[in-house]
């Protein structure tokens, strides 16, 4: 339903969410070392160093994020895990770390590039996050170590997600489908977007994401032809196209879903658009199995956008970017429904499923739901929006 209630009425029927998803195991967090460990060894390196943020996070359970102090995981083939980090941190790193490691420890004015290369031993070979600094990656050539890219062991193990995570990763998205069935029943005419916002924020703490939502856009009417629409905070009209996406993150795996909708009567233009989404949306997910290249899935929804006369590639009217991206603890992740990413897909993969259609200046549609790869094919983690006029199940 579209309209009927109002924002006080649906926060306050948002209870705590009961279906819980278990937090990783120090067992999955050991799993993770050792599939990293090989991966590394075949890549040639003598260990692998990982960068703060969503990959520590992955092998660690630590939830920091990048400062201009380097904190980072090093990870030797052979031997256990050791933390560099600054000495005046260690007590606030011990109480976030979920795994045992040994601790190589930095003041303000030592080099920890310096303290890495002595750990390890000058003249080995570290394959590197691919998100760590290159300045940092430069500090370490000069202290004598020999580097190489640590993607495939990195991306090799968090690409493939395990029951648990994808227990996590649903119950993120069951949450955030809910919080988009409510929003959709406290629209009216007049409503700011920032009204909105709150709203979605507000459900998402209540429900039970601590943080609330993690990112939100809410846009009407041309401002929905912008993929990640315009400043300011305008006010819903009555014949407008809505476009809500937004997520949340529940132990750190990340929810993004989009809806769009019509708030009233719109043109027949808007209405024929949003089949062709539709169509282009299950055309990739029809396309997704093991061994398909994300390219494929790709130019499986673009041959729909073709043939209904939008595009080719990025031109507008059409779709102006990739079809999907990857999805875990980073709401980006690799690999990329996109031409160029030859990456296979594997049971466990997770993927966003948005082949947005633009009209330039006037409207878009965006329907983003994802899916994980089955041996059998691809699984729905929400299922699709059915109509334009009904976004949500009665």
């Amino acid at each position: 339903m579209i309209g009927g209630s109002d924002f006080d009425t649906e926060l306050a029927a948002i209870t705590p969410w009961q279906d819980r998803a278990a937090p990783i195991t120090t067992a999955e967090y050991a799993e993770r070392m050792e599939r990293a460990r090989a991966l590394t060894e075949a890549a040639g390196a003598d260990a692998l160093l990982v960068n703060v943020g969503d990959s520590l996070r992955y092998f660690t359970g630590l939830p920091w994020m990048p400062t201009e102090r380097l904190v980072a995981m090093l990870l030797p083939v052979n031997g256990a895990p050791i933390m560099v980090c600054p000495n005046f941190e260690l007590g606030s790193l011990k109480a976030d770390l979920l795994v045992e490691t040994d601790f190589a420890l930095w003041e303000e004015h030592e080099s920890p590039q310096d303290l890495i290369a002595k750990t390890l031993g000058v003249g080995k070979t570290l394959a590197v996050d691919p998100v760590f600094p290159f300045q940092w990656g430069e500090k370490l050539r000069a202290a004598g170590l020999k580097l190489v890219d640590g993607a495939p062991a990195i991306d090799g193990c968090r690409q493939v997600k395990s029951k648990a995570e994808l227990a996590l990763l649903q119950q993120a998205k069951n949450m955030t489908l809910e919080v988009h069935r409510r929003t959709a029943r406290i629209l009216h005419t007049g409503i700011k977007a920032s009204e909105i916002k709150r709203f979605i924020d507000a459900a998402h703490r209540k429900m039970g994401a601590p943080a609330g939502y993690s990112f939100c856009i809410a846009q009407f009417g041309h401002a929905t032809a912008f993929p990640h629409g315009l400043p300011g905070d305008p006010e819903l009209q009555d014949g407008q196209l809505v476009l809500i996406d937004t997520g949340c993150r529940i132990e750190g795996y990340h929810s993004d879903i989009t809806r769009t909708y019509a708030f009233g009567d719109v043109a027949q233009e808007i209405r024929d658009v949003w089949e062709v989404e539709k169509a282009a949306q299950a055309a990739a997910f029809e396309a997704a199995r093991p061994g398909v290249l994300c390219e494929e899935v790709d130019a499986a929804a673009r041959r729909v956008i073709d043939a209904a006369g939008f595009g080719p590639d990025y031109k507008l009217p059409g779709l102006p970017h990739r079809t999907g991206h990857g999805i875990g603890l980073s709401i980006h992740e690799p690999a990329y429904l996109v031409r160029g990413d030859k990456t296979e897909l594997k049971p466990g993969m997770c993927f966003s499923n948005e082949p947005m259609l633009v009209v330039p200046d006037q409207f878009g549609v965006r329907l983003e739901d994802h899916f994980f790869v089955t041996e059998n094919g691809a699984q729905w983690f929400t299922e699709p929006q059915v109509s334009i006029d009904a976004p949500f199940p009665a």
